[in-house]
């Protein structure tokens, strides 16, 4: 039994380490510059991750938030966040791919450099970041579909901090009598 516990435990921290991963790629990659300019001057401005695919961010975080909200979840709410996480990751691969459309960094450019009098930049896809926000978006939309299927398995916060049924059926009688004592006119802290 302990050693099945145990090895819960490591599947569970795995997948926090592996989903939490993913989102930090994500949101590591949307702060990086993903489009060199070849011709641009020096004046002239490239975009980030963040600004090609302004989703990417927020997404990044709201799975942070999802792996923290599976430690604290059980049964159906862990499954429900594990949805919502596979979502984020979804949004976050699509955010992906649609920032380094053609028409989206040649608008970005020509909106940000219009100052400049520089409107046909010649630019180019740095494929690096790229590819690092996608494994991202990857590992969180695994990591969504793990916590809906192995979730159910894994440990739920310490028990230690539930109030059970019986600890709080004692402390209503207790309190009760406390409050009988008062109103028959016994000082309910004298030990006697």
């Amino acid at each position: 039994m302990e050693s099945m516990e145990r090895a819960g435990r490591g599947e569970l921290w795995g997948w926090v380490l592996g989903t939490a991963l993913g989102c930090v790629l994500v949101l590591f990659a949307a702060g990086r510059i993903w489009v060199r300019l070849v011709e641009g001057g020096a004046d002239a401005v490239a975009p980030t991750g963040g600004e090609l695919g302004p989703v990417l961010t927020p997404v990044a975080l709201a799975g942070l938030a999802g792996v923290v909200a599976v430690l604290a979840t059980k049964g159906v709410g862990r499954r429900v966040v594990g949805a919502l996480l596979a979502l984020c990751g979804a949004v976050a691969a699509a955010a992906t791919w649609a920032a380094t459309n053609g028409d989206t960094v040649t608008g970005w450019l020509r909106d940000r450099n219009v100052m400049h009098v520089r409107t046909d930049l010649p630019w180019e896809i740095m494929p690096l970041w790229p590819a690092v926000a996608a494994v991202g978006a990857v590992l969180m939309i695994a990591g969504g579909v793990v916590a809906i299927l192995r979730g159910s398995r894994w440990a739920g916060m310490s028990a230690r901090y539930d109030r059970g049924a019986d600890k709080a059926g004692t402390q209503a009688r207790d309190d009760k009598s406390l409050w009988e004592a008062l109103d028959r006119g016994d000082d309910p802290t004298d030990s006697r």
